[in-house]
């Protein structure tokens, strides 16, 4: 039963991948398993906060979903437009006043450090579900979920990250989870959205195995796992230079030819034209299972902070 280990997250702030040991991480995974055609009612008399300061529609509508699910009730916002805050009132002020209102907050902005204050500020739990390029931590759970699903296990693979690394923050939450599972990384990227330096000394001081590439088809047949993300052009300062690289890669049907057979081809979404159509009737599509696995580890989630599991 999905009961039967103690949880260790109960009135936890979930703010960064590395908030949570490999065994914390083994735990929810579990409890997501328990719980993916489960909806037992643990959360009726509970009500989650879902800040959203940036735009969502997997991350804000699974959470929302999963809340619903075990019963409890969601208030929230996902338009600053109609907030308080469009007339000024002050990101600390928001976040006093929503503690008052529920047991959790679940919070997207798109600023860096923007969930680890709002942790410091509220009394009730914060989960981070994004802040800017920086961690989405949750995000890396369902990928983690995803993986050992499909490919049956979580150590050793080798797994391939594809496109904006720099911004990407589901990239720099995931390869730090893999670190913990003796993972074999494999950074490639167009040139000027490589992986950061500061996750790259991360991965290092882990002794986390990694390489840097810009040959996608070089490496192709070592991948177990590639994960594919879009270029960010919401992330870029400078149009001129998102141009630059706009629709520098694409992974085709055909082009599948060249991976392992069972490769599994993963994304957080949205996509853009980097996966094209074609792959979605494939056996290799991973990403609408990555969505469609979001409730069960987002119940998994809120059970465990709020201490029902």
């Amino acid at each position: 039963m999905f009961f039967a280990k103690k949880n260790p997250l109960k009135s936890r702030d979930i703010i960064s991948i590395n908030d949570l040991s490999k065994d914390e991480i083994i735990y929810l995974l579990q409890q997501a398993v328990g719980l993916e055609d489960y909806n037992p009612k643990l959360l009726p008399d509970k009500i989650i906060a879902s800040l959203f300061f940036e735009p969502s529609t997997r991350t804000r509508l699974s959470f929302d979903a999963a809340a619903k699910r075990l019963g409890a009730q969601v208030i929230g916002f996902d338009n600053i437009d109609t907030t308080s805050l469009k007339k000024g009132e002050s990101f600390k002020d928001t976040i006093k006043m929503i503690e008052q209102y529920a047991d959790v907050i679940v919070i997207r902005h798109p600023k860096e450090g923007s969930a680890q204050l709002a942790a410091d500020l509220s009394h009730v739990p914060v989960i981070n579900a994004g802040d800017g390029s920086n961690q989405h931590p949750t995000q890396t759970l369902v990928d983690l979920y995803t993986i050992k699903k499909e490919k049956g296990k979580l150590e050793g693979l080798t797994v391939g990250f594809l496109g904006d690394l720099k911004f990407g923050r589901t990239v720099h939450s995931l390869a730090s989870a893999l670190g913990l599972f003796n993972a074999n990384i494999v950074f490639i990227a167009p040139k000027g959205l490589e992986m950061p330096a500061e996750y790259l000394k991360e991965l290092q001081s882990k002794s986390v195995n990694f390489s840097q590439t810009a040959d996608l088809l070089n490496v192709s047949q070592t991948l177990d796992v590639l994960y594919v993300t879009r270029i960010q052009e919401e992330r870029f300062k400078n149009k001129k230079d998102y141009k630059k690289v706009a629709g520098s890669y694409q992974i085709n049907k055909e082009m599948l030819a060249n991976f392992k057979q069972d490769v599994l081809v993963m994304h957080p979404l949205p996509r853009l034209e980097e996966i094209n159509q074609d792959v979605d009737e494939t056996p290799n599509q991973g990403y609408f299972k990555q969505a469609g696995n979001a409730v069960a580890v987002r119940k998994a989630i809120l059970a465990s902070v709020l201490g029902r599991v």
